[in-house]
């Protein structure tokens, strides 16, 4: 390979790495910090956030179109004057010119498409850093700082539970369902809690590893952990329903606080309370579809479930959901459903309305069937329901917390550690090398440039054990000049010209550099297979270093010997002392 080619190689892999890292450096340096904090808070407080954002500005504008609406738009709201011009653009009208207040106003049917057009730009704005932030490096607990815990559910006492109810139970599935429940409960509590973004899985049969940067209070994420999930049924005010759906299409923008409490009450009857709809969306989280007027009695509570799985109709054969009471369940149902004929009933979990279906006739027996959904829809309206009867006891079995200051420490005593380990070897190199000394040192910044790259293409965690993993891969990738610039002074001590010791050198060390890196390679990646935690990213840091650290010595550090005997006409070799 001529040297042309090779140095367009390695402005490509540079250039490469450049699109790699740039998320990185766009989070970490070009993110304002307040905008990141946004970003790191669960989809639920983002929109929560975006709708009160959106619902001050949309009564600031109607404010100061209601006090002069010729007056021109103020300069925070530049890009609503574009959006306002694309509307006019697609009804086919002439845009204003120039855009006001009012004109902004009249682009819109009503206010609450004013609303959602504000409400989506910050949305847009806060979810395109939370992408940069998934495409960045990650810190991990110890550098962040933040909580791990390790859940024990007690899957024997559920099993017991359920045979004590006198229901026929299938354990292994029961547990795989009880496991899978318990995760995903889990993750909707905390995820609802606001914390940034948190890591749950299961480990092993009966355990679930949380793991949550950022500063969090034990004895709140405790209180969540092990709180039970509230679910059940009420009637479904329909007129109350109506009047409000009506209302908040005219006031959108003033109808909820911030916390979302509704800002004038009497807008529904006192006996009742207003609810968000939810499905789920395309990424299985909760989707807001519109409000409910519900009455505050509760009709049925969940804790009267005690089984519930998809069927299908046995005359259209479309999907229904079928669940189980127990006695007293089963008679209050009755009673209730018998004098509410011709109502809805609405399904509630964790205070929001997961469904609502039309009471047809009194439901007696304690068998239930709830038709009315696709399948996709059926499921989900059985795992809501499994929260109820699922009751499986979790515990917190372990807990460390890492405050953000210890995290932050860590942060700069680990660069403080690489910055100090690669000068020192710089100066030993320029010292001991002289002129390909030079070579070492672009070689060793070529190699962490692309070793943090490597570590932002595949969205890795950064830990201590990773920067430890490093400081090694710095030593290494010099191990390995020092092996081709012996090498090379061996040749030139036989008198060999410039070019033939380079190209001898190069060759004799090409073996002994390999021979030594793909070892190294083979016990990284045993290492990243079977060990967990610190060990797994060690040992992922390594492996990247070894492939970056041989690319640097034998390609990077040979295009730059080559270029100064062809460039530069060099016919000597600055490589050591009394050569």
């Amino acid at each position: 390979m001529n040297k042309r080619s090779r140095f367009l190689i390695l402005l490509a892999v540079l250039a490469v790495c450049l699109a790699f890292l740039w998320p990185s450096v766009t989070w970490y340096w070009g993110t304002p910090k307040e905008v990141q904090a946004l970003a790191l808070g669960s989809l639920e407080n983002i929109k929560d956030y975006a709708t009160a954002q959106a619902s001050s500005d949309v009564l600031a504008i109607k404010a100061a179109a209601k006090e002069d609406a010729s007056a021109a738009v103020d300069p925070q709201f530049a890009w609503l004057e574009k959006a306002a011009a694309k509307q006019y653009k697609k009804a086919g009208e002439k845009v204003p010119s120039p855009m006001t207040v009012g004109a902004v106003l009249s682009a819109y049917q009503n206010e609450q498409e004013v609303l959602d057009e504000i409400s989506g730009h910050y949305r847009d704005n806060i979810l395109k850093a939370k992408k940069r932030y998934q495409n960045s490096v990650k810190l991990g607990l110890d550098l962040s700082g933040g909580m791990n815990i390790i859940v024990k559910a007690d899957l024997d006492a559920a099993v017991a539970s359920q045979v004590a109810s006198g229901t026929d139970v299938n354990v292994e599935q029961f547990k795989k369902s009880a496991m899978a429940q318990a995760v995903e409960t889990l993750t909707g509590r905390i995820d609802k809690f606001g914390l940034t973004e948190p890591v749950i899985r299961q480990q092993g049969e009966d355990r679930i590893y949380i793991e949550m940067p950022g500063a969090a209070e034990a004895d709140a994420i405790n209180t969540i952990i092990m709180g039970k999930g509230i679910l059940n049924f009420r009637l479904v005010d329909t007129e109350a329903t109506e009047k409000f759906n009506q209302y908040y299409m005219q006031h959108a923008a003033s109808t909820f606080n911030a916390l979302g409490d509704l800002i004038n009450p009497s807008i529904i009857p006192a006996d009742c309370e207003v609810m968000g709809h939810y499905t789920k969306d395309d990424y299985g989280l909760d989707e807001r579809i519109g409000y409910l007027v519900v009455k505050k009695e509760i009709a049925l509570d969940g804790q009267h479930i005690k089984s519930a799985e998809v069927g299908a109709d046995n005359l259209t054969n479309r999907p229904e959901v079928d669940f189980v009471l127990d006695t007293e369940g089963a008679e209050i149902f009755g009673t209730f459903t018998g004098a509410h004929k011709g109502e809805f009933l609405a399904i509630v979990s964790d205070n929001k309305v997961k469904s609502y279906a039309r009471i047809n006739d009194a439901i007696t027996g304690g068998r239930v069937a709830i038709t009315g959904f696709g399948l996709e829809e059926a499921q989900n309206l059985q795992k809501v329901l499994q929260t109820a009867w699922l009751n499986v006891p979790l515990s917190v079995e372990s807990q460390q917390v890492i405050g953000a200051s210890l995290g932050e420490q860590a942060i700069h005593q680990g660069i403080k550690a690489i910055v100090v380990g690669l000068l020192a070897i710089m100066v030993f190199m320029l010292i001991w090398y002289k002129g390909a000394g030079v070579n070492a040192v672009v070689a060793q910044v070529l190699n962490l440039y692309i070793m943090f790259s490597i570590l932002s293409a595949f969205n890795l965690t950064l830990s201590l054990p990773s920067i430890a993993g490093m400081i090694l891969t710095i030593g290494m990738a010099v191990d390995a000049n020092v092996i081709i610039f012996e090498r090379i002074k061996e040749e030139l001590a036989l008198g060999k010209s410039r070019q033939a010791a380079l190209s001898t050198g190069f060759d004799n060390a090409f073996w002994a550099i390999m021979d030594s890196n793909i070892t190294t390679f083979i016990a990284a990646i045993f290492l990243s297979q079977l060990g967990t935690g610190s060990i797994q990213g060690f040992a992922v840091t390594l492996a990247i270093g070894v492939i970056s650290s041989v690319f640097t010595a034998l390609f990077v550090s040979r295009l730059m010997f080559d270029f100064n005997t062809d460039v530069f006409k060099s016919t000597k070799v600055s490589i050591g002392w009394g050569l």
